[in-house]
């Protein structure tokens, strides 16, 4: 491995000097100089603050180009990073600084308010993410260093700060980079060492396949930095091939996202299912239900000419310039993706986890098929524990370079997820003759039938979700019993003026659902819930809260 992430950070800094580099939707943006010269002085805070390489400084915000401008500077100076999601409450991340040992802490203001550094002992700063001022200090040579900190600088670039003065630490491969805690849908947040070697391999890889992306291109980040979707393929992949950064301010809902989508024109969209679906099913279906549109649709010829239209029109809407959309983080909607895929719309499904940095499978979408997650990742190898992978489910394993050293502190997590250097992706999957996955559901998801048949809730809440006004749902077994929770899609149902019968729409939905299922995996009741069900960063339910 000649090439590495560090190489990459800098070859871009360099090569990228005078383009645009990072934006704030409707706020500040950096170009790639002002980058290497944040860096440089972070580099600086760091040294004076004693941090030495493979200690921990730990990032906790929103999106932003300062955040992205903090994890550069701590990856290319050899501390490991922390990144900490926003979200949690204050206690979660009392826990998770201490655990992590982290030394310095970039926070954003309002979440420090709320925080108490006696329960982080190792804590020697905590930095705003605004401005990277001081919100606290244990060390006064910290103190010192930041208020003299551009005369500091001064002193060691006299002359100018040019490209030839991004030079960085460059660890050996099997380092590790940065421990990403995980929030997923079982409740339990282990720290996941992700090696110098792992994010190298999955941002080759993205190079190598998804080669329309060049620099100068823009894209918008919508996912959490603090999750590795949006870390790695989001922000390290096109930050490497010297693109524009733009992060929204606000909630991502649709409306926000289309309006930033029509000012950057994004090649690349990276996202999770519900964006896509939400958008599709509010601007596009309710245009192809109208009668005349019904009757057009059924003619062969003028078939393909509208629906060339309509693909036109939802490129449109995604900016008029996008080549590719991948969606990951869960599964697609059923009558969503056979949608897109028949007006020949660019989405495809990727296949990850954190452990994973995140990639374990991807096709470009001119070879994406139906339900699947691609095919598996260069330096990856995935194997199904089935005696019939293509037809019989079973659990994905995988091996290879993006493949974690472990859980931080606790080597009986990491031993039970590995055997014979396989690690358990707790997935059921099938896998056909050309190697394309299609998962079937989670492991721990997955109920047992009265008669020991395997029933999984993933592919009845798929069939759910496409009924009328069914937001999303999650299937669990209550009693021995088979009972759907189900979130209305409140917004059209309320339009559409049928809100005040939502409850008997859903029982009809689960008796027209039931005819299609047999009957060890029929619904006995629908629960409607008029809350959201809670999520994971990557938008999964999580689905523990709700099995009890």
């Amino acid at each position: 491995m000649s090439q590495t992430i560090i190489n990459r950070i800098e070859e871009s800094i360099r090569n990228n000097w005078e383009r645009q580099a990072l934006t704030d939707f409707n706020g500040v943006s950096f170009q790639y100089r002002d980058i290497a010269r944040k860096v440089a002085k972070l580099h600086i805070l760091f040294e004076n603050a004693k941090v030495r390489k493979g200690d921990k400084i730990a990032i906790c915000g929103k999106n932003s180009s300062q955040w992205v401008v903090a994890f550069i500077a701590s990856v290319t100076y050899g501390a490991v990073t922390v990144p900490i999601l926003h979200e949690f409450k204050a206690d979660n991340i009392h826990h998770l600084m201490a655990h992590s040992e982290a030394k310095l802490l970039f926070i954003e203001d309002a979440i420090w308010e709320n925080l108490d550094p006696e329960y982080m002992p190792d804590l020697q700063g905590a930095v705003k993410l605004g401005d990277f001022s001081l919100l606290m200090s244990r060390d006064p040579e910290l103190t010192m260093a930041r208020e003299h900190l551009n005369e500091m600088f001064g002193k060691k670039y006299p002359e100018r700060f040019t490209p030839d003065d991004v030079v960085y630490h460059h660890p050996e491969p099997d380092e590790v980079m940065l421990i990403n805690y995980t929030s997923g849908s079982t409740g339990f947040s282990k720290g996941v060492m992700l090696c110098y070697s792992s994010i190298w391999s999955n941002v080759e890889y993205c190079i190598k396949w998804i080669k329309f992306l060049e620099p100068g291109d823009s894209l918008v980040c919508m996912l959490p930095l603090a999750h590795m979707y949006g870390l790695s393929m989001e922000m390290i992949f096109p930050f490497v091939q010297g693109c524009h950064l733009y992060f929204l301010t606000r909630v991502p809902s649709p409306r926000v996202i289309l309006e930033a989508f029509a000012t950057v024109k994004p090649k690349l969209i990276i996202t999770v299912p519900l964006i896509i679906e939400k958008i599709v099913k509010t601007k596009i279906f309710p245009k192809l239900e109208t009668p005349t549109m019904k009757v057009l649709l059924r003619l062969p010829i003028i078939d393909d000419r509208i629906l060339a239209k309509v693909n036109q029109g939802l490129i449109d809407a995604f900016g008029g310039n996008v080549h590719e959309i991948i969606v990951g983080g869960a599964g697609l909607n059923q009558e969503v993706e056979e949608f897109l895929m028949r007006i020949g719309f660019p989405i495809t499904t990727g296949y990850g986890m954190t452990e994973c940095g995140p990639l374990i499978s991807y096709a470009p979408a001119s070879i994406h098929r139906l339900r699947s997650c691609g095919r598996c990742v260069d330096r990856m190898e995935c194997r199904i524990d089935s005696p019939d992978p293509e037809n019989i489910p079973g659990e994905l394993q995988v091996r290879g370079m993006n493949v974690m050293k472990g859980y931080f502190k606790n080597p009986e997590a990491t031993e039970s997820v590995f055997k014979d250097g396989w690690m358990s992706t707790g997935d059921l999957c099938t896998m056909d003759s050309e190697g394309f996955i299609f998962i079937r559901g989670r492991n721990k998801n997955m109920i047992l039938g009265p008669s020991g048949q395997n029933i999984y809730p993933e592919e009845i809440e798929q069939k759910l979700n496409n009924l009328p006004y069914v937001g999303e749902s999650i299937v669990v077994e209550k009693g021995g019993r088979l009972v759907a929770l189900i979130y209305p899609d409140i917004e059209i149902a309320t339009k559409d003026g049928v809100i005040s019968n939502i409850e008997k729409i859903m029982e009809d939905n689960v008796n027209e659902l039931n005819k299609e299922l047999p009957a060890y995996s029929q619904i006995t009741k629908p629960i409607v819930h008029y809350q959201e069900f809670e999520k994971t960063p990557k938008r999964s339910i999580k689905r523990y809260l709700y099995q009890d």
